[in-house]
């Protein structure tokens, strides 16, 4: 009798079937409500980490790449589903996995040395071993001499060498990375993922496998043999595909610019479903839509602005180049490109932001006009804005309670989404001239309404 293992279709190397080291099979996270319904934060997922490979984990904000990481690490347990360590349900084995995390988290009161030596020091590893690993280590990230250093002597790259030795010196099976290069100048991050695939491809890195969350799609296809891109509302593979970009890579290179273009395509067009030719996208019907879209967190000025900038460049421009321009970090484009979208001002074309009819007459308008044109792109495409005005207008006294919208809201999102979008839609509607809110009270009022409050309550 055979031994069947199921395997991620990127678990097969030359044609011969690897065992997993970790294996997802249909894990999801969600939290319960006081009603029968749960906010769904992971749908369904299967997934593998095999030997021989650096995975990278791309995804817009609130997609869940942390919770993924969170779960795949043992750290948190899957609402339903079941991780396993070599066919071997994670919580009832021990794991060999280290992290590395955005900040560099050292202990402030401890020599280099000594946060390197803490992992091994809690492991119980007698101290002549855990210095003499420890060394070795610091040598291998090039941290040599700096043994008896405190982190506040040490520059920002080598605050995060020393996260990567302390990460490596317990010889992990599989190194995770949580936006490890994000805290870094642009520099410094460029030398550290240089230093990382160095190591990665000399086997001087004692570990099997590479697991990197991180919002650089540039990043990704520079140091990922396998990508894999979630959606959100709730948390979804949308797509999961080997790099067959042969290493070293060139960012100038036809190919490398391409597959960047391919991601920015599928991160910024949700109501599509990738297909394995980046040339080809098909719209679907996306069974995950919710009733509320999720209001991109940006203000209509930053909206604005972006329109300006489109229509300086002839109405159209990569939003790669985009980004790379403006020195922003794509989670920070997103949002406002995302905005504009909603709100029919754009269109997202072969990974290019392309400028409508409508953004185009905003972008050239003096700003009473743009408020007009917001006003009514905002009612026209956005269910949330266009509820609470009604229900303004419906009302007697045209004031209404944020508590009603809540509880609407928390239906679909969590109690903190649910606040974060409560926020931005005030945001706008009071840009748009919507209707008001009195944050003392809570309560969304129509501008009248306020003024005939503040009226009564003189006479009284």
């Amino acid at each position: 009798m055979t031994n069947e293992v199921a395997l991620n279709p990127a678990a097969v190397l030359n044609g011969v079937g690897v065992e997993a080291i970790i294996r997802a099979e249909k894990i999801e996270k969600y939290y319960a409500q006081p009603s029968e319904n749960r906010i769904q934060v992971i749908s369904p997922t299967d997934l593998s980490i095999v030997p021989g490979e650096i995975v990278a984990l791309l995804g817009p904000s609130g997609s869940g790449k942390s919770t993924m990481l969170r779960m795949l690490t043992g750290l948190s347990r899957p609402s339903a589903g079941q991780v396993y360590w070599h066919e071997k349900p994670i919580a009832d084995t021990e794991i060999n996995v280290a992290i590395v995390f955005q900040s560099f988290a050292l202990f402030p009161w401890m020599t280099v040395l000594e946060n390197v030596e803490a992992p091994l020091k809690a492991r119980g590893i007698a101290p002549d071993e855990r210095r003499k690993r420890s060394l070795k280590m610091l040598d291998t990230v090039g941290l040599d001499g700096f043994e008896g250093a405190y982190p506040k002597e040490l520059s920002g790259g080598m605050r995060q060498r020393v996260g990567f030795a302390r990460a490596l010196v317990v010889e992990p099976e599989v190194l995770f990375m949580d936006e490890p290069f994000s805290a870094l100048d642009v520099l410094t991050a460029e030398n550290l993922r240089s230093e990382l695939l160095e190591l990665w491809s000399h086997k001087t890195m004692p570990t099997k496998a590479v697991f990197i969350v991180t919002h650089n799609i540039e990043e990704a296809v520079l140091l990922a043999d396998r990508i894999i891109v979630l959606g959100r509302n709730p948390g979804h593979i949308r797509t999961d595909f080997k790099v067959q970009i042969p290493q070293p890579r060139d960012k100038k290179s036809e190919p490398f610019t391409q597959l960047v273009d391919y991601i920015y395509k599928v991160l910024t067009r949700p109501d599509v479903t990738p297909t394995e030719d980046p040339a080809q996208l098909q719209r679907v019907r996306d069974q995950r839509q919710m009733k509320y879209q999720m209001l991109p967190h940006a203000r209509p000025g930053g909206v604005a602005g972006l329109l300006e900038i489109l229509l300086d460049k002839a109405g159209r421009d990569d939003i790669y180049r985009l980004a790379d321009d403006l020195a922003f970090e794509i989670d920070d484009l997103l949002p406002i490109v995302d905005a504009a979208q909603l709100l029919g001002f754009l269109t997202i074309e072969e990974g290019d932001a392309v400028i409508t009819e409508s953004g185009a007459e905003f972008g050239n308008s003096e700003i009473l006009r743009q408020k007009e044109l917001f006003r009514t792109a905002a009612i026209d495409n956005v269910l949330l804005l266009r509820q609470i005005r009604r229900a303004l207008e419906t009302k007697s006294d045209h004031t209404i309670t944020e508590e009603f919208f809540l509880d609407m809201l928390d239906e679909q999102f969590s109690e903190e989404e649910s606040l974060k979008q409560i926020e931005t839609a005030v945001t706008w509607g009071r840009y748009a001239e919507l209707f008001d809110f009195d944050a003392g009270k809570r309560r969304f009022m129509l501008a009248d309404a306020e003024e005939e409050s503040a009226t009564v309550e003189e006479a009284k």
